[in-house]
């Protein structure tokens, strides 16, 4: 036992409580997604549901392998390693939308030759959007309300990227334009900025809606959701199985909905969860995701520059948002979106994206290193503390 801590001490460094949340719902993930792909085993690998269990519990491992990995690289080192991965993401994208595969008159993967393994571009997109609007943030906190060197090329890069990703995903890009925003507002940039933000998104997401692939899903799953005059099969069945599940819930794999749920490994794994774990078991995924932005948002207090804060925030709140969304739609308070729940849904490349921001969230929360980003004028070192 004293090894086992002595080891823990000297590899895992960072927050101990987002360690700690990551393996809990690492764990749970392992278990739902077993339960969960019955349906799918019985399709594709004529019940061999082992065959699943083996490749999602690879994934989890490799994840967290990344997520090690990424931790133990100095945050400032990300910077220009987001910028790089910015322009090499523009092209991804577009090649992705004329040529990717389609699925539900959406393309949004690429096949990785080889390994023959889906790639989602707008994973790698979000993450490198994230990192370089708070590098530019940080390194311009002086001149912050400069128009023309600071605020040109974030917008710049935020309506790219959010325009080309909405042309087929128009979810992830209001939830990737919201944590940009989010970033701005806690990066000092002033208001008149932030909602000249809003109005450009808002212009380019539009634009998106009418040239993309999704423009008439979009209109469908927010008309249908306002009216509530017709529920969606995917909504019903989602109904059906917290229903089910009550307060303690059915047992571990003991679903009755996962046969009839469409993906139920995935877009709607917390009714599975709530089914099999009940009110108990949803109510504790909701407080782990919940206290997992708090430790993200507590290292902009302790962190040593403007960057590591910024960049924790924004990792923090992309991947906690997407968690809220994705419960929302699973207990009726949201409109269909597609997005998968971080950690718990089975996945492929999306897990190790996953795992490379929970590593740099916890790379900025080590504290035992500056940033050494070089910031211009001689900015404040800290941003305001969140408590």
């Amino acid at each position: 036992m004293v090894k086992l801590k002595e080891w823990i001490d000297n590899n895992l460094k960072g927050d101990p409580i987002i360690w700690g949340i990551v393996i809990l719902l690492s764990i749970l993930s392992i278990l739902v997604v077993y339960s969960a792909t019955g349906t799918l085993a019985y399709k594709k690998m004529g019940g061999n549901t082992e065959t699943y269990l083996i490749k999602h519990s690879s994934l989890i491992l490799l994840s967290l392998a990344v997520m090690w990995a990424a931790h133990k690289v100095q945050y400032k080192y990300y910077a220009k390693l987001s910028l790089v991965a910015l322009w090499i993401s523009v092209p991804l994208l577009a090649i992705t939308y004329l040529f990717g595969s389609n699925v539900n008159e959406a393309s949004r993967w690429l096949t990785i030759p080889l390994i023959n393994q889906a790639f989602q571009p707008s994973d790698l997109a979000k993450l490198a959007l994230i990192a370089a609007v708070a590098g530019m943030l940080a390194k311009r906190q002086k001149n912050i309300k400069d128009f023309q060197n600071t605020f040109l090329p974030v917008i710049i890069w935020i309506g790219i990227i959010c325009m080309l990703i909405a042309m087929a995903n128009m979810s992830t890009a209001v939830l990737l334009l919201s944590t940009c925003l989010l970033l701005m507002f806690i990066g000092r940039v002033p208001m008149k900025f932030i909602m000249m933000v809003c109005l450009i998104g808002s212009l380019a997401l539009t634009s998106a809606i009418f040239l993309g692939q999704r423009g008439s899903t979009f209109f469908s799953r927010i008309e249908n959701f306002i009216s509530g005059e017709e529920v969606p099969y995917q909504a019903e069945q989602s109904y059906i199985a917290i229903a089910n599940g009550g307060v303690v819930g059915l047992g571990p794999g003991n679903s009755e909905q996962r046969n009839r749920l469409p993906h139920p490994y995935s877009d709607f794994i917390f009714a599975i969860i709530i089914e099999e774990y009940g009110l108990i078991g949803g109510a504790t995924v909701l407080f782990l995701y919940l206290a997992l932005l708090y430790r993200g948002m507590r290292v902009v207090a302790i962190s040593n520059r403007p960057f590591g804060g910024l960049l924790s925030a924004g990792l923090s709140f992309a991947l906690v948002l997407q968690a809220m969304v994705n419960m929302a739609v699973a207990v009726g308070i949201g409109p269909i979106t597609g997005l998968p729940l971080p950690l718990l849904s089975m996945g492929g490349t999306s897990l190790l994206f996953t795992g490379i921001s929970l590593g740099i969230i916890l790379s900025v929360s080590r504290g035992d290193h500056e940033d050494a980003f070089p910031v211009e004028g001689n900015a404040p070192r800290k941003l305001a503390k969140v408590a």
